[in-house]
């Protein structure tokens, strides 16, 4: 079987044996916790009940929209208290010595023993003094005395996703653990308001000295002001400008004007003499058709061209009149021209005008510059000294608001906290220590808890409670395949054995001494065809029983031996009865691993369906764990550490390790059964001790090894010697039969 098939763990936690353990010790765990349960109902029993109260503050603000200040009157009154740091720091001030101690003279706290100890000392507290076992309360001072024991039943602290604080408070007197909570919070009322009367009669101080000082600078600034003005002769026009500038603005507009007629006239007169030049009718000329002569002339003009077409329908073009009409019309057009050169030459002037204008206003215009320029340097230095007097003005008017607040707050004594009471606290009726019943109820709970605790951490140290991973797999295989393993089992015979490769692995053994046959001591039994001569007789073949597996098997069991050595002087052959015994005892329910230290691996054979894989002298040689060479038993739950295939060379370096492997294997199985084939006496001490048990396998009574061997065992003093049958063909452990028992 390959070793891969089984888990990476030398051994499991078997639940179903610690539930067992713990149904099996019910009744001391009960006992156990109930007597822890009426040892706690004692001490709570003597001890004195505590009371305890609590009175709660919202921290904000007690303005009214009247009564707040001007300056405050755009903001929530609780926006310095929203934060948490703003609490925290009210909670301090609830816990300061000072006012604690304010509180206390209240209360006449001094002269109560429970916050003075001094006052009323127990003869054994006394006595614990006078031993300095303890410190002497009289060495610290009252004050001291009385702040540690308040702030030890105190308890202020902020509730969370609020601006309230809960101030709790714990004492033997119930009256006092609801008096105290009460006073401390109007102590810290009248503590907030007197700091807030405070701060106002010294702002109010502060605000006429200042007041003073600033009426002075305010007149001062004001006077500047003024002398500058007069000295720099900045004279305002509208819009309190400077007449300088405003005049410098007049005056560039007055030259934007006339530079716009300039270019008019230009083009006006431009377009004419175009039109005069080209010989083109110059009645679209607007300059030309608004001058009264030329319209005149163009009437006349008109009338005359009307009467030469009226003659012309009469008259031949030669006809004097006609001629006459028509030098008449020359004349009148020669006329229009010489106007219309008229209003050109008129147009020119108007030009020429505007362009002098321009000249002269462009003179004046660099010259108020100048002027504007200075004016403005003066006017930088004017405005400085106005914003100085004016930011002077404007604090000296907030200040004298502030001071008539302040005043008007000091001298009616007006101060609200920022804090009020929101819940007194009341007298308690129970204590709320000690809760008796919720007390009980847990102690018997926890002492349940930790007795069923201690059973199960004794059953896991004992090692009762593990067993081997490979086991359980192999058990839950058996299980779910009963003939697989039913046929498996026939199969091993001693033919096959001889077979199947061995790897030669030696015991360390010592040279073999001839045991001594003591025929005083070794008596034959009688022949299976001998008649009994007497009753006793009779009943011998009974009392074989005690000489085979069974009665080792319950011998084992009975007296809670950890370990069995069997030893086989014929050899392999008798390796069957170490296998028997193993799944004898594994029937019985119990934790067994067989260990095989034959040359040949005799044990294995008959207990894994391949032999050949790690086993005792790979564990020997530290080339393979724990849970690579257990492996289980093909037929029942006992399990099995073969031979190995290690060399053995060195696993014969490091057979010292041998008994500490046993007592690690001893912890984990209820019995472990060591297979030595044939071996002496010297070659059995390290396996063996305390609590173990020696057995013999015989195949054949008679065979001179089982003499030998048993004679060598009881000169070297193991005299508690126990034979089993093995079978002779490898089949299994025989009935039990005639056989010999050895004895000194």
């Amino acid at each position: 079987m390959s070793r891969t098939e089984y888990g990476a763990q030398d051994a499991d936690i078997d639940i179903g044996r610690l539930f067992g353990a713990v149904w099996r010790d019910r009744l001391r765990i009960l006992g156990g916790a109930v007597f822890l349960t009426g040892l706690v109902f004692v001490i709570l029993s003597f001890m004195t009940p505590e009371y305890s109260s609590d009175a709660r503050i919202l921290i904000e603000s007690s303005e009214s929209v009247f009564t707040r200040p001007q300056g405050d009157q755009g903001q929530s009154p609780d926006a310095s208290l929203l934060d948490r740091e703003g609490v925290a720091s009210q909670v301090e001030i609830l816990t300061s010595s000072d006012l604690l101690m304010q509180v206390a003279r209240e209360l006449k706290l001094d002269q109560n023993s429970e916050f003075d100890e001094t006052l009323s000392m127990s003869s054994l507290k006394a006595g614990l003094v006078a031993l300095g076992l303890i410190e002497d309360p009289s060495l610290v001072s009252s004050e001291k005395r009385i702040l540690d024991n308040i702030r030890k039943r105190l308890n202020v602290y902020a509730i969370d996703n609020s601006r309230v604080i809960a101030i709790g408070f714990k004492s033997r007197d119930k009256e006092l653990a609801a008096k105290f909570p009460d006073a401390l919070a109007k102590a810290y009322l009248a503590l907030e308001s007197k700091s807030q009367l405070e701060t106002t009669g010294k702002a109010a101080s502060y605000l006429g000295k200042e007041i003073k000082d600033l009426q002075e600078s305010v007149r001062k600034a004001e006077a500047a002001v003024a002398n500058f003005r007069a000295s720099s002769d900045l004279l305002v026009g509208q819009n309190n400008s400077v007449l300088a500038t405003q005049q410098l603005a007049e005056m560039a507009s007055e030259l934007s004007r006339v530079r716009a007629a300039r270019s008019s006239a230009e083009a006006r007169a431009d377009s004419i003499k175009t039109a005069l030049d080209r010989g083109t009718a110059i009645e679209t000329l607007p300059d030309v058709v608004q001058s009264p002569l030329i319209g005149r002339l163009r009437e006349r003009e008109i009338q005359l061209k009307a009467e030469i077409a009226d003659l012309s329908t009469t008259l031949l073009p030669g006809h004097p009149r006609i001629k006459g009409l028509r030098s008449q019309l020359q004349d009148l057009s020669r006329q229009i021209r010489d106007e219309a050169r008229k209003v050109l030459d008129g147009v020119r002037s108007e030009a020429d005008v505007a362009r002098s204008r321009e000249t002269e206003l462009s003179a004046d215009l660099d010259k108020l510059k100048a002027a504007s320029a200075s004016a403005n340097e003066r006017e930088v230095q004017l405005r400085a000294l106005e914003r100085e007097a004016q930011s002077q003005r404007a604090l000296l008017e907030s200040y004298l608001v502030r001071y008539r607040e302040a005043a008007s707050r000091d001298e009616g004594n007006y101060a609200p906290a920022k804090a009020r009471l929101i819940s007194r606290a009341v007298v308690p009726s129970e204590p709320t220590f000690p809760k008796m019943i919720p007390l009980l109820g847990a102690s018997f709970f926890v002492s349940l808890l930790v007795m069923m605790l201690a059973t199960l951490m004794r059953e896991l140290f004992s090692g009762r409670a593990f067993v081997p991973v490979a086991g359980m797999a192999s058990s839950a295989v058996e299980r779910s395949e009963p003939a697989v393993v039913a046929e498996a089992e026939p199969a091993i015979e001693m033919g096959e054995e001889a077979e199947l490769p061995v790897q030669p692995v030696e015991m360390p053994e010592e040279p073999l001494v001839a045991a001594r046959q003591d025929e005083a001591s070794v008596e034959p039994e009688p022949e299976p065809d001998t008649e009994p001569e007497s009753e006793e007789d009779a009943e011998a073949p009974a009392d074989n029983d005690n000489y085979g597996i069974p009665s080792l098997t319950r011998r084992l069991i009975e007296t809670g031996a950890d370990r069995a050595i069997v030893v086989s002087p014929e050899g392999d052959a008798g390796a069957a009865a170490s296998v028997g015994l193993a799944r004898a005892l594994a029937g019985e329910g119990q934790r067994i691993v067989l260990i095989d230290l034959t040359s040949g691996g005799a044990a294995s054979k008959r207990m894994l369906e391949d032999p050949e894989c790690p086993g005792i002298t790979d564990l020997l040689a530290a080339s393979s764990s724990y849970s690579d060479v257990i492996y289980p038993d093909f037929a029942t739950n006992a399990h099995i550490i073969p031979t190995g295939i290690a060399d053995p060379a060195r696993a014969m370096r490091a057979m010292d390790r041998l008994p500490i492997i046993l007592d690690a294997l001893a912890s984990a199985y209820d019995i472990v059964i060591v297979e030595c084939g044939p071996t002496n006496a010297d070659g059995l001490r390290r396996l063996v001790r305390d609590g173990g048990q020696i057995a013999i396998s015989v195949v054949d009574p008679d065979a001179p090894e089982i003499v030998e061997t048993a004679g060598n065992l009881l000169d070297a003093g193991f005299e508690d010697l126990t034979l089993i049958a093995a079978d002779a063909t490898g089949n299994g452990p025989q009935e039990p039969g005639p056989r010999r028992a050895y004895a000194r």
